[in-house]
């Protein structure tokens, strides 16, 4: 079994350095790049990597989890979904990833950055806020065009999770502006961090306690 870690939007796949730590055999593949859907990108993903998996997945991450759901269920012990909801964009929330779509094109990442860095992280510059702004700023422009794509034309997956079988694990900051832990779906269970949107980064040890916790069950 795989531990599969798949990155947020505007990071990569650097910032599961926390959790690579504690879960030695882990994967974490690079999202960007693999085109410009979630269905292309769990395709690539189901090709790369052998055997059954626990697909963790946060924020975009997450939507490419719930497509690796979708196509191989039966290769899927379980699904760790930190902020991520399962219902596909609604019209306003397509309206706000057309402005995204604007800001990067004119921007850049750069731009990109500093219109998500308020609504990632606490106010402050901290070891976290800088470790992600390298990250963010080494990603190429294209690639987060086609990444916001992605997540703005990704399918509805409300039925793909009620049908799933196994477990399924909701996470939520209590600080998160995108994603709360009431919007977890029915019957599935949800914990909730004193964070904003990247709990697996503002408190690792906490992160890496739960998972591990759930790996134990699947």
């Amino acid at each position: 079994m795989t531990v599969l870690l798949l990155h947020a939007l505007p990071l990569d796949e650097r910032m599961w350095e926390p959790q690579r730590a504690a879960f030695g055999d882990a994967v974490a593949p690079r999202l960007y790049g693999r085109g410009a859907s979630m269905e292309g990108w769990a395709r690539s993903i189901l090709a790369e990597v052998e055997g059954e998996i626990v697909a963790v997945g946060a924020s975009m991450g997450g939507y490419c989890a719930l497509e690796l759901v979708r196509q191989a269920p039966e290769r899927v012990r379980g699904l760790v979904l930190a902020g991520a909801r399962v219902e596909a964009d609604s019209p306003e929330r397509r309206e706000r990833r057309a402005k995204t779509l604007e800001l990067i094109r004119a921007g850049g990442a750069e731009a990109l950055w500093e219109d998500m860095r308020p609504k990632l992280f606490p106010p402050g510059e901290t070891e976290v806020v800088a470790f992600a702004r390298g990250l963010a700023l080494d990603q190429r422009p294209e690639e987060l065009v086609a990444a916001v794509e992605a997540i703005r034309d990704r399918r509805d997956s409300t039925e793909v999770v009620a049908r799933f079988e196994r477990p399924v694990l909701f996470v939520a900051g209590r600080d998160d502006p995108f994603v709360s832990q009431a919007e977890a779906p029915p019957l599935v269970e949800a914990r909730a961090f004193d964070t904003g949107h990247l709990p697996s980064l503002e408190r690792p040890e906490e992160f890496n306690a739960v998972v591990a916790e759930f790996l134990a069950r699947v």
